[in-house]
C-alpha cells in the first residue's frame, strides 16, 4: 500500500481562514457602522475621500437608498462652480489692479513733466482727477508757522492747524472712507458730489507744515477701508519729491 504525503495545503488554508476571522472580529459590524453614521451625519462630508472607495448603489433600489454616485457628481459640480467663480474674481481683480497701476504711473509721469512749481500744483488739482478717473483732487496745507509764511497759490486749500492728524489719524499715512456732502469739505464746489475719499499724508520737508493729498469720487465704493494703498502712497511720495525739488527744500 502506497502512503500519501500531504503537501500542507489544507493546513495553510485553515490557518489563513483563522487569521481572516480574527481580523473580521476586530472590525465593527454593519449595524455598528450604521449606528455610527446616524450619530455623525456629516461624516461623508468631512471625509469625502471615503466615497472614492465605496461602490455606488443603483438609483432604482427604492426610496430609502441614497445614490452616492449622484452625490459625488453634484459635489464635483459644486466644487467646479466655486473654482470657476474664484477664477473669474481673480481675473477681475487682476485687471482692475493693472488699470489702477497704469493710471498711477501716468499720474506720476504728469507730475514729473511739470515745468514749474505753479504747473505742478495745477497738474495735481486739475489733471490728476482726469488721469485717475476721479471727480476731484485737492491739495491741503495747514496754516503756516511764523518761520514759513502762507503759500498763496490757486489750487491749494488752507487747513487749520492739526487738521491732517484729525482727518487721517495720528501716526497714519492714508485713510480711506465713505463720506457725505457735509464731510467732503476739502473739495470746494465739488464737495456735493463726493461719496468716498482717500486722504494721504504729505511729509514734504521738516521745514514745511503738514499737508495732505485728497482724492474724491462720487462712487461710494471707490475708496473704502481694507483696500490696498501702496499705489496711493507711491503717488504721494513722488509728489513730495517734486515739491521739495521745485522749492529747493531739505528732506
Amino acid at each position: 500500500m502506497t502512503q500519501r504525503h500531504s503537501d500542507g495545503a489544507p493546513e495553510r488554508a485553515s490557518a489563513e481562514s483563522a487569521v481572516q476571522r480574527a481580523l473580521d472580529d476586530e472590525l465593527p459590524a454593519a449595524d455598528q457602522v450604521v449606528a455610527y453614521l446616524r450619530r455623525h451625519p456629516n461624516f461623508l462630508t468631512d471625509h469625502p475621500e471615503v466615497l472614492e472607495i465605496l461602490s455606488s448603489p443603483a438609483s432604482d433600489r427604492g426610496d430609502r437608498v441614497v445614490d452616492l454616485q449622484l452625490f459625488l457628481v453634484e459635489r464635483l459640480r459644486s466644487q467646479l462652480a466655486e473654482v470657476n467663480q474664484a477664477h473669474d474674481n481673480l481675473v477681475a481683480v487682476g485687471r482692475l489692479n493693472m488699470a489702477v497701476q497704469a493710471r498711477v504711473h501716468r499720474a506720476t509721469l504728469a507730475l514729473l513733466s511739470a515745468r514749474s512749481f505753479e504747473q505742478l500744483i495745477e497738474t495735481v488739482t486739475t489733471d490728476l482727477a482726469v488721469i485717475l478717473d476721479l471727480d476731484a483732487v485737492a491739495l491741503g496745507v495747514e496754516q503756516a508757522t511764523e518761520e514759513l509764511p502762507p503759500v498763496r497759490l490757486g489750487g491749494l486749500v488752507q487747513l487749520e492747524l492739526g487738521t491732517v492728524d484729525d482727518v487721517i489719524g495720528r501716526g497714519r499715512s492714508v485713510t480711506l472712507v465713505k463720506t457725505t456732502k457735509s464731510q467732503a469739505t476739502l473739495f470746494g464746489a465739488a464737495s456735493s458730489l463726493i461719496r468716498s475719499q482717500a486722504l494721504i499724508r504729505l511729509s514734504v520737508s521738516r521745514k514745511t507744515p503738514p499737508a495732505l493729498l485728497a482724492l474724491g469720487s462720487r462712487r461710494p465704493e471707490q475708496f473704502r477701508e481694507g483696500q490696498r494703498t501702496e499705489l496711493l502712497t507711491f503717488l504721494a511720495r513722488a509728489l513730495e519729491r517734486c515739491i521739495r525739488t521745485w522749492l529747493k527744500l531739505p528732506d
